[in-house]
């Protein structure tokens, strides 16, 4: 069975950073992709930014492109998302999912997923 677990949300002032993790169990994820999604209150979820496992290669959202930084870890089968230059805009609940396709930006093209970790950004 599949399995994210997100951690390393918080409260940061605006124009901090934090770093979120995504600890990933249940599969071999060589050939997947490792997409970062969020959540505003009243808001739809959406992209923030993937990375193919097997190649390293990563796509963003131009909301935060330059600022949010998707890696990987092989040895700990961890996907990180360091945020930096945070704004209040950011705040959302922020999950991480699993995609068998390389590139993938649509919620409906991730099969699994964590439980979120809340981020909040005060002004």
């Amino acid at each position: 069975q599949v399995q994210l677990v997100e951690s390393g949300g918080g409260l940061v002032q605006a124009g901090g950073s934090l770093r979120l993790s995504c600890a990933a169990s249940g599969r071999t994820f060589s050939s997947y992709a490792m997409g970062w999604f969020r959540q505003a209150p009243g808001k739809e979820r959406e992209f923030v930014g993937n990375i193919n496992w097997s190649n390293g290669i990563t796509y963003y959202a131009d909301t935060v492109k330059g600022r949010f930084t998707i890696s990987r870890d092989n040895a700990k089968i961890t996907v990180y998302l360091q945020m930096n230059s945070l704004k209040p805009e950011d705040t959302a609940v922020y999950y991480c999912a699993s995609s068998p396709y390389h590139g993938a930006r649509r919620l409906y093209e991730y099969p699994d997923w964590g439980q979120g970790t809340q981020v909040t950004v005060s002004s």
